[in-house]
């Protein structure tokens, strides 16, 4: 089902460098590997050539798009620690258009030996500078935490996408992630952009879940996707199948609200 690229023979170099989204947010369990998932195909079946990158040691981003985690001939591990060029670790999907460095728990060794490398920091943005002129978007999926993967993840990132679920303490840590953005806006990464905050798991019988989002709304302004994710049975199975919504259920509530995300996200 999923073949691992030795040659882009089919990839015609861009004029323009590919567009690099982060998806983060240090609290876990917000639809954060959802939405990199299912961005990632919807962008890709508009046509638009898109790498999907899980830089989480849970790779549920990895087993969500239907790789086998234990039998990944190389992973994101090797993008950070190995030397091989960057296009020999690049899975293809099932999916036209659609690309991925998948991961696995190696990633917790990769964190660990990265400690002690000199320019830690961009090592990840140096490695996609290999591939970036063969895509259109560069989706980084970060673990749920501010450590050192996540920081790479921001270094490399034209834009970052955060996920707030709607329910209560949502906003509640999102200044420790905005203290890290500035950081590396004033050093790193002058370029990363906030490109919106998007709200999950909404529930709109909830009035919790309404004042999660007027009160995201009233801070963020116009930050803020318009487009609400919400919960949706069929969402939360599609990951058990390894597909993206989409495919596994195009007539479904989450597929209509990713499908909706993705034409605000190419418009930013």
């Amino acid at each position: 089902m999923f073949t691992i690229r030795s040659k882009f023979v089919e990839r015609v170099r861009r004029s323009k460098l590919a567009k690099v989204l982060t998806i983060a947010n240090q609290k876990g369990g917000v639809g954060k590997t959802t939405t990199a998932i299912n961005l990632a195909a919807c962008i890709a079946i508009a046509e638009k050539s898109t790498l999907l990158i899980d830089l989480d040691p849970q790779s549920n981003a990895t087993s969500g798009m239907g790789f086998d985690k234990r039998s990944l001939p190389s992973t994101a591990y090797d993008l950070l620690l190995d030397s091989r060029p960057v296009i020999e670790l690049i899975a293809k999907t099932n999916i036209k258009h659609l690309d991925m460095i998948p991961a696995n728990i190696n990633l917790v060794e990769a964190e660990l030996q990265l400690v002690e490398r000199v320019g830690r920091e961009t090592v990840l943005r140096d490695r996609l500078a290999q591939v970036r002129d063969y895509y259109d978007y560069i989706i980084i999926d970060c673990p749920p935490s501010l450590g050192l993967l996540t920081l790479n993840g921001l270094v490399a990132g034209d834009m970052l996408l955060i996920p707030v679920q709607a329910e209560y303490y949502a906003l509640e840590g999102l200044g420790q992630l905005m203290k890290t953005v500035e950081m590396v806006q004033h050093g790193l990464n002058p370029a990363l952009a906030i490109g919106g905050i998007l709200i999950t798991m909404y529930d709109p019988r909830l009035n919790l879940a309404r004042q999660v989002v007027e009160e995201a709304r009233s801070y963020f302004k116009d930050k803020v996707f318009k487009t609400i994710i919400s919960r949706n049975v069929r969402l939360g199975e599609a990951p058990s199948h390894g597909k993206p919504i989409i495919l596994y259920d195009i007539g479904s509530s989450g597929a209509e609200n990713y499908i909706s995300l993705t034409e605000e996200v190419l418009r930013l």
